[in-house]
């Protein structure tokens, strides 16, 4: 399916930003890869998914298990293309992809959608391990164990996105963070299939890092 010029969309059917995107941590679909075409530079990844395309356009955004990725394709009806950057590459659990692998998807946020989570850039800060998986009734227990570095940006009852999925966190520690996953998350969320062990994409609350960016400047009067 080509699509070679813009449609006019409505307003409020129009992303808030196209310059900067953003996200709100509420997954809309699973997607699956389709195809993969990796080299020593970048990527190209295709995703199936079953969300309408139609509103969709070359250059829109869209949030692949919490990866900020632009659109630069559609193969066809139910399925679009992104590329893949080193830095992506490197910095994600994207270049580990395979064939059949299942993403979570989240177009970025529009003039009249609801923030049902918390603002999501879709900017990866890191890689998060699963370190421990319990099962609490209903509901399941993940630690995750996260680079030193990005520890001082989680905090009790703060947000967090695991692979995009706006998350609270119940409990924290020089490693890393617990959250507890209701059923509705683990059967709507690529999350329910994570293994100790697996690692997942993870982007901290960027408003800690305003905080610290601001208590250098104050520290430095």
């Amino acid at each position: 399916m080509r699509r070679t010029a813009k449609r006019l969309i409505p307003h409020q059917n129009r992303p808030l930003s196209a310059n900067h995107p953003v996200f709100t941590g509420i997954i809309q679909d699973i997607g699956t890869v389709t195809a993969w075409m990796h080299s020593d530079t970048d990527a190209q990844l295709t995703v199936a998914t079953r969300l309408s395309l139609a509103d969709w356009q070359l250059g829109d955004s869209v949030a692949v298990n919490g990866c900020c990725l632009t659109v630069t394709a559609f193969p066809d009806a139910s399925s679009f293309c992104a590329q893949l950057s080193p830095e992506t590459l490197a910095v994600t659990t994207l270049g580990k992809l395979n064939l059949g692998d299942r993403l979570n998807l989240e177009p970025a946020l529009r003039a009249n959608d609801r923030l049902g989570g918390h603002i999501v850039t879709g900017h990866i800060d890191g890689v998060a391990v699963l370190h421990e998986s319990k099962i609490a009734g209903e509901f399941r227990l993940f630690n995750f164990h996260i680079p030193e570095p990005l520890a001082r940006f989680v905090v009790m009852k703060g947000s967090v996105a695991v692979n995009g999925v706006s998350l609270t966190i119940n409990e924290v520690d020089d490693r890393g963070f617990a959250v507890s996953l209701i059923p509705h998350t683990l059967e709507q969320t690529n999350l329910g299939d994570l293994k100790v062990g697996d690692a997942a994409n993870l982007e901290t609350d960027m408003l800690g890092r305003y905080v610290e960016r601001q208590l250098k400047f104050i520290n430095k009067m």
